[in-house]
């Protein structure tokens, strides 16, 4: 029976609550009137007619006799139905505690609700309870909506084998003491008093269930002492807001569901479903529409449980409102403002269901999410809301250590006076408000609810720029600690250090460009080396130009300024614009030749070869790696001599010298390894596969770049695992591999844009290489010149002129164009490049024809596209020789696409 309607009779005999109401309109009186005349609360009479008073005080039913003037067998059986000779229709307590089930047994529990995406928190909570050593008090807790209570039945339900002497549940009410919580927590074992419930057990295990100990607390803390010093067998499973107190009790805090990370969505719906709460999103929304989420659906589907924090209630009540939006309109209209999503007076699975319940009875629940969190916040002192304001404005996961310098005294700039965070994080996760997950040190998150609140706060505090401010100079000190482990052995876990903070250091960097543009300056120029490894070259240039622009930063130290400048020339390189930032990188290395700074004065340099490369100074960017070389043996700078011969090997293959490119990258080889430097032997082997296709080798180029491939993937660097890719393109083409090249060029071409607004992208270039000797091993010298002419007009403002050459060669190769030689001529003379014998082999026919000494039809025939020749010295294509006659089937190898293998 449910404790808060009219009860029926489950028997013939009458209940309490009808005799009082018969008797009392019988009489024509109020309830009112009756509670005036008995000498009670009204609200004492109106719970007893409604049977919500399981076991009244006798004294209150004699009181409510003698004001009815009941006597003989009326008053007998008035008195005999306030006591029940058995458990059939046990009452809330008349504080308000409820009983799980009407009829005691070994499992009076409400049935379980469906649980998605606990399967770990129910295995690890059903094995503590079902353990004969586990504690004797396990508390649940977190916010509101989390998910406590669905857990405590579905566990409660699966360690029922454990319990023999019966597993029952109460659910406490609202201003219940402890004289209610006991009588409820006896009566659903069937029992009058707590001895008798000590008589039943008889020692065997039993297991009950509190729900909502936060309505109750201090009386569910002396009714649980009480019971634990009169039934030692009985083990208690409570869910609340935070902790009981109690000693020996075990804390459970019960987190959020997962969330996929951003940018998950791209995987498809396969691997979104695999995060619990978007299954739970889905089978809520498969309740009120037909159709799953499509794929124009995902990244908002994605989105919505990001912001919603994971959190249980919250993803129902969205995706209940998703009979009527689609998932991107919900995400539209709700997901700036999810603190505000109502949740009405929300269903406690098995408590509360019945339709009809009285709203005086419901369960006290919060109306917003806002009010939930405003619930767990009012738990905490108030130093303790002061340090979840800062921590709010650290985003996604955060560290012990990041806590700490957010917490750290304002005045103590120097960080003299240690603040262990330790006290407060347990605190937080103690009453759900912090999550705690994973193993390493970027492991605690608020809840996006959690942190809109707190926000929310510190505004109405007038604290929120402030603690703005010292966040950004909180990860701008991170981000300088971790900028010199970028390069080296370290460099994997740095960019991963980054990678976990990525959207604090966006925020930070917002904030700071307007409120403290020299924290700005000093977190952008960090960044310099994670922008480039993460694909994020063109976003960081512009960071750097729009705060070295700014006026602010007009007196800023100059080796921070020339780091800065450093890092627009690095970043523009990868995308093309190496020429526009060509002073930048001069300005910077003057700056630190005057400050001394030998660290600078090598990156500068080393930077600066590569955009003299890209701009046809190549003799210069000669000499700028050559002194690069210099400097650091001089000052026993390992690593720093490696990345110079390994910028040296390219100088050589410039100028077709291929033994001696191999023996400078032998040398990176042994230099890299004695610096610990795994990145840059594996980019010294990418340089050997672009010397193995050179040479003709094309499945030993294939077979060393794909190793690298695989490398520089999990090293995380896109812009030279696109060049690597492109050189195994080009092997895969010239050999004749056309499947394989092919999945290389749809590799190729579904990467991120990697370049600026001109429309084209560095790897467009190389692709149309590929194209063009796929057509040309096809025969096909139309569609062929066509792809190198794209190829020649796609490297003009290029990196590298080498694709150029490489273009011009398959272009004169594809129509016999005199015009093509000239500009060929023109090219290798301004970059200094030579063509290697496989390319003059080529243009042998083609320069014979201009000549006037080749038959009419020798042009551009067919047969002739392997013929080989004795090498050409010196640059251009003034004369060629006449080569003995070789296979056809293979093209000849042309120079390098894409830019150098250079190392910075």
């Amino acid at each position: 029976m449910n404790a808060d309607r009219d009860p029926a009779p489950s028997s013939g005999r009458p209940t309490l609550a009808e005799l009082l109401r018969r008797h009392r309109l019988a009489a024509g009186l109020t309830q009112a009137e009756l509670a005036s005349r008995a000498g009670v609360g009204v609200r004492t009479v109106r719970d007893l007619e409604r049977g919500r008073s399981a076991r009244p005080q006798r004294t209150t039913v004699e009181l409510l006799a003698g004001a009815l003037a009941l006597a003989g067998p009326a008053r007998s059986a008035f008195l005999a139905a306030a006591r029940p000779a058995g458990p059939a229709n046990p009452a809330e307590a008349s504080g308000g505690a409820e009983p799980a089930a009407a009829d005691a047994g070994p499992n009076a529990l409400p049935p379980p609700a469906e649980l998605i995406g606990r399967d770990r928190d129910l295995a690890e909570l059903a094995g503590l309870l079902a353990d004969d050593r586990g504690p004797r008090l396990v508390s649940l807790v977190g916010l509101a909506g989390v998910g406590k209570t669905a857990l405590a039945l579905a566990a409660a339900h699966a360690a029922a084998g454990s319990h023999p002497a019966g597993v029952a549940g109460v659910l406490i009410g609202e201003g219940s003491d402890a004289a209610d919580v006991l009588a409820a927590s006896v009566a659903v074992f069937g029992v009058a008093r707590l001895p008798e419930l000590a008589a039943r057990v008889d020692g065997r295990p039993a297991l009950l269930l509190m729900d909502a100990v936060e309505r109750a607390p201090d009386a569910v803390a002396e009714a649980l002492h009480r019971l634990a010093a009169t039934v030692p067998s009985l083990r208690v499973l409570v869910t609340g807001r935070h902790p009981v107190g109690l000693p020996g009790e075990r804390v459970r805090p019960v987190a959020p569901l997962d969330v996929p990370p951003p940018g998950r969505e791209s995987a498809g719906p396969a691997a979104l479903a695999g995060y619990p709460a978007v299954a739970l999103f889905t089978a809520r929304l498969a309740q009120v529409r037909r159709e799953p989420p499509g794929p124009i659906e995902l990244p908002a589907l994605a989105a919505l449980v990001r912001r919603l924090g994971g959190l249980p209630l919250a993803i129902e009540l969205m995706a209940a409102r998703g009979r009527i939006l689609d998932l991107n309109e919900l995400l539209d209209r709700y997901g700036d403002r999810v603190l505000d999503l109502a949740t009405g007076p929300a269903d406690r699975p098995g408590w509360e269901a019945e339709p009809g319940r009285p709203e005086g009875t419901r369960a006290a629940v919060a109306m917003t999410l806002r009010d939930a969190v405003a619930t767990s916040y009012r738990l905490l002192a108030a130093d303790e809301r002061a340090a979840l304001r800062r921590l709010a404005v650290l985003g996604n996961r955060w560290s012990v250590e990041l806590a700490e310098e957010m917490l750290a005294d304002e005045a103590d700039r120097d960080g003299a006076v240690a603040v262990d965070p330790v006290p407060l994080l347990d605190r937080l996760v103690e009453i759900g408000l912090l999550s705690v997950r994973g193993a390493g040190p970027f492991r605690f998150r608020l809840l996006d609810a959690v942190r809109d609140f707190a926000i929310e706060q510190a505004t109405g505090a007038g604290e929120l720029t402030a603690i703005r401010r010292r966040h950004a100079q909180v990860i701008a000190r991170l981000v300088t600690r971790t900028a010199s482990d970028l390069v080296g052995a370290k460099l994997p876990a740095a960019v991963h250090r980054l990678d976990e903070v990525s959207g604090d250091i966006s925020s930070a960097l917002t904030h700071a460009a307007v409120d403290d543009p020299l924290t700005a300056l000093r977190l952008a120029a960090g960044l310099t080396r994670w922008w480039r490894f993460r694909g994020r070259d063109v976003a960081g240039r512009q960071w750097l130009r729009r705060l070295l622009a700014d006026p602010r930063t007009a007196d800023a130290d100059p080796v921070l300024r020339a780091w800065a400048l450093l890092g627009v020339a690095r970043l523009a390189a990868e995308h093309g614009r190496g020429a526009e930032e060509l002073p930048a990188a001069r300005a910077a290395l003057a700056a630190f030749r005057e400050a001394g700074d030998v660290t600078g004065e090598l990156e500068a340099r080393t930077v600066l070869c590569a955009l003299l490369i890209a701009t046809g100074g190549h003799d210069e960017g000669r000499a700028q790696t050559e002194a690069v070389l210099k400097l650091a043996t001089r000052n026993g700078r390992t690593r720093d001599m490696a990345v110079a011969q390994n910028n040296l090997a390219w100088h050589e293959i410039r100028v077709g010298d291929l033994p001696a490119a191999r023996r400078r990258l032998a040398a990176v080889d042994r230099l890299a390894a004695q610096a610990g430097e795994q990145r840059l032997r594996v980019l010294a082997r990418a340089n050997l596969a672009e010397v193995a296709r050179l040479a003709g080798r094309y499945a030993d180029a294939v077979d060393q770049g794909r190793q690298v491939v695989a490398a520089l993937t999990g090293l995380g660097d896109p812009g030279h695992r696109r060049r690597v890719l492109g050189t195994v393109g080009l092997a895969l083409a010239q050999a004749g591999r056309s499947a394989e090249a092919g999945e290389v060029l749809a590799e190729l071409r579904s990467a991120p844009a990697s370049g600026g607004g001109s429309g084209l992208r560095p790897e467009d270039g190389i692709c149309a290489l590929i194209e063009g000797n796929l057509a040309l091993h096809r025969g096909d010298r139309e569609l062929a010149a066509e792809w190198f002419a794209a190829a020649a007009e796609a490297g003009v403002d290029g990196q590298d002129r080498r694709d150029v050459v490489e273009a011009l060669v398959g272009l004169a190769a594809s129509t016999a164009d005199h015009g093509v030689l000239d500009r060929l001529d023109r090219v290798c003379r301004e970059s200094g490049i030579r063509l290697l014998p496989q390319e003059e082999e080529l243009l042998y026919v083609l320069a014979e024809a201009r000549s006037g000494t080749a038959g009419p039809d020798a042009v551009g025939a067919g047969d002739e596209t392997g013929v080989r020749v004795p090498r050409q010295r010196g640059t251009g294509v003034a004369r060629a020789r006449k080569p003995p006659v070789t296979p056809r089937s293979s093209p000849a190898p042309s120079p390098p696409g894409g830019s150098p293998w250079q190392e910075d």
